[in-house]
């Protein structure tokens, strides 16, 4: 059950906020311009690449890593393929896991290794093993942990991660909001400088700029009646999300969001790419999860008995290619099985901004959904 009540009583939500969520979220522009310094004090800027690396290979543990991979890919396009190296192992474990390069991979690729921790064998054992085939080695990981020797060794780049000091208490959660930012924002200044994508400093402190409008909009202060994020989290309650997404930068920000609801808030959702995402779901939306698809459910006690779960449609856009859209099929599509849908489109600007708002209020939302829900 959701305590709406936590919502709109920021004490109460500080007190509840025992992992540093809510705070990730809020200086999560602060975040991306320490990181760019990090980024700018390790060199960066000073790279002289001799053309773009054939293949961007990116390993590390978690949500994050994929989320990053996800990203990265999405915004390099087809200039070069970005593969995320899935590890092996018996656990989700730091000395549990191992990393595999592919066998084509050679000195013409480029190996990012992406981590909030930075103990793990796995990573420093690949790293020797990139090093052994030519490859070039960024890594971006806690200064001072072990993957900073074996990146040394494999004359690599290493990038300090931007960490907090209330973040060295604990164990970080791969989809934190910092944790995100921390490890993504070095590796744009690093393709920016090979030439798979652009953002330069002047773009990434326009990302810093359009979170922190973010952070000012889905505060804990602002009330639940005009906070988007709030407002989402409220909807959520006792739904199964499912996500649909339109255009090219809303489909990472909906894999996003949906990975932070499982981790989070403990919530199960489902993610698709409009106009797919209408055939994929129509089965579903018509199904038990309907809305209407329990008409006792007026007559429930809803003391004694827990709310039945039903799917709710949460649609975020981002300006579609050629002005093609589904969303109107969308909306007509979850109205016609009573399926109540929620939408999210950000604000005009480049890619890289439209692309920070969405993941910025979605991780607003699965952080306010966690800490109302005492996840």
């Amino acid at each position: 059950m959701l305590d709406e009540s936590l919502l709109d009583t920021p004490e109460a939500l500080a007190e509840a906020d025992r992992r540093a969520l809510l705070r990730g979220a809020a200086e999560a522009g602060a975040r991306v311009r320490t990181a760019a310094r990090h980024a700018a004090e390790a060199g960066v800027h000073d790279l002289k690449p001799d053309g773009r690396p054939r293949a961007i290979l990116i390993a590390g543990p978690g949500a994050a890593a994929t989320c990053v991979a996800d990203l990265l890919g999405t915004l390099a396009g087809a200039s070069s393929p970005v593969t995320r190296l899935a590890p092996t192992g018996v656990a989700p474990a730091a000395g549990a896991l191992r990393w595999e390069l592919p066998g084509w991979a050679g000195s013409v690729d480029l190996l990012l290794i992406t981590t909030p921790d930075g103990t793990e064998p796995g990573l420093s054992l690949l790293a020797e093993q990139a090093y052994r085939r030519g490859c070039t080695v960024v890594a971006v990981a806690p200064t001072r942990s072990p993957l900073t020797e074996a990146v040394d060794g494999a004359h690599g780049l290493f990038v300090p991660m931007a960490t907090a000091p209330y973040e060295h208490d604990e164990p970080l959660a791969a989809s934190a909001p910092g944790v995100l930012w921390a490890l993504l924002t070095p590796l744009l200044a690093i393709l920016d400088r090979t030439g798979l994508l652009s953002a330069p400093p002047e773009a990434l402190e326009k990302v810093a700029d359009r979170l922190d409008q973010v952070a000012e909009r889905c505060g804990p202060a602002v009330a639940t009646y005009s906070n988007p994020a709030k407002t989402l989290a409220s909807e959520l309650a006792d739904s199964l999300p499912v996500i649909w997404t339109e255009g090219t930068s809303a489909g990472p920000a909906g894999r996003r969001f949906a990975a932070a609801l499982a981790e989070l808030a403990g919530r199960p959702a489902l993610v698709s790419e409009l106009p797919e995402a209408l055939a994929e779901h129509n089965a579903l939306l018509a199904g038990p999860l309907a809305a209407s698809a329990d008409p006792d459910d007026f007559f429930r006690d809803r003391v004694e008995e827990a709310p039945a779960l039903h799917a709710r449609v949460v649609l975020l856009r981002d300006r579609p290619l050629g002005g093609l859209t589904a969303a109107p099929t969308a909306r007509d599509l979850a109205l016609s099985h009573d399926t109540p849908i929620s939408e999210l489109e950000p604000e005009e600007g480049g890619e890289l901004e439209t692309l920070a708002e969405l993941i910025a209020m979605t991780d607003f939302a699965a952080v306010y959904l966690a800490l109302a829900s005492g996840a």
